[in-house]
């Protein structure tokens, strides 16, 4: 169910890895940014928009991983926008990326995964009539990851980052992934500095300034750990963490692998 979490900013959070869809409500229609995972979400949040006589003017995928690009006929054909090297990114490796939905996100259109547009060169805003939202690029998690700052609103919409329940998870196939990761998390706190009240992460819950600054320092906590092969008493981690606790763990030794390779 849609929730108001700031004013024109409304959350759907599926069941699959608490991930979160967010609505950004505009002058003629709503951004639509990480619509969801299974079939069954995206129809139920395509209802909740109809019920509430709202259409989708634009959409967004925050990076190229499975499921952050589904979509869903009921919203329509606006664009969907996101980064060029993204758009690149999710082409080059789309067959995995639906083969990966096929298993993970029963029902959801696999025709429509990926059918990104890239961003127009020039300002570091969206092209949509509404309030007006910033864009930053980083390379941390994936290729071309985007984060959205909503004016007025404060909300940062931080994509796979900043996570209540998610270690950092480095994109291990980047020359540096702790560097970029470091550098990711260095651009969202710039941004964050601009006016950001609440930060709203792709699985998870939503946090206040005060939570944000928290996770920022959570984060850089965990890189700096990884350097001496450390790590494993992130609280995310901890014995009684009912979220994910088995892949994590299995990240974070494969992180560690590598955070131990860079700083040898």
């Amino acid at each position: 169910m849609l929730r108001e979490v700031a004013p024109g900013v409304l959350v759907r959070q599926s069941a699959f890895c608490l991930s979160n869809a967010v609505i950004v409500l505009g002058d003629d229609g709503v951004l639509l940014i990480d619509p969801g995972i299974s079939g069954a979400d995206l129809t139920d949040l395509a209802s909740e928009l109809h019920t509430r006589g709202l259409v989708v003017a634009a959409g967004f995928a925050t990076h190229p991983h499975w499921d952050h690009v589904l979509w869903h006929e009921a919203f329509g054909t606006a664009p969907r926008f996101a980064s060029r090297t993204c758009v690149e990114h999710i082409h080059t490796d789309l067959e995995d990326a639906r083969g990966k939905a096929g298993d993970l996100a029963p029902g959801a259109p696999l025709d429509l995964l990926g059918d990104l547009t890239p961003l127009p060169d020039g300002p570091r805003t969206l092209p949509w009539v509404g309030p007006r939202v910033h864009l930053v690029e980083h390379q941390a998690h994936a290729p071309g990851h985007v984060a959205l700052l909503v004016e007025g609103a404060g909300v940062l919409v931080a994509g796979d980052m900043l996570s209540d329940v998610e270690i950092p998870l480095l994109d291990l196939d980047s020359p540096d992934p702790v560097a970029a990761y470091a550098e990711g998390l260095d651009r969202l706190s710039d941004l964050a500095s601009t006016g950001a009240r609440l930060v709203v992460p792709g699985h998870g819950a939503a946090g206040d300034a005060q939570e944000l600054r928290r996770r920022l320092a959570l984060d850089r906590d965990y890189l700096r750990a990884l350097e001496s092969g450390g790590g494993e008493d992130d609280p995310r981690l901890g014995p009684d963490t009912a979220y994910g606790r088995d892949w994590l763990l299995r990240d974070h030794g494969a992180q560690v692998a590598v955070g131990r390779r860079g700083h040898a």
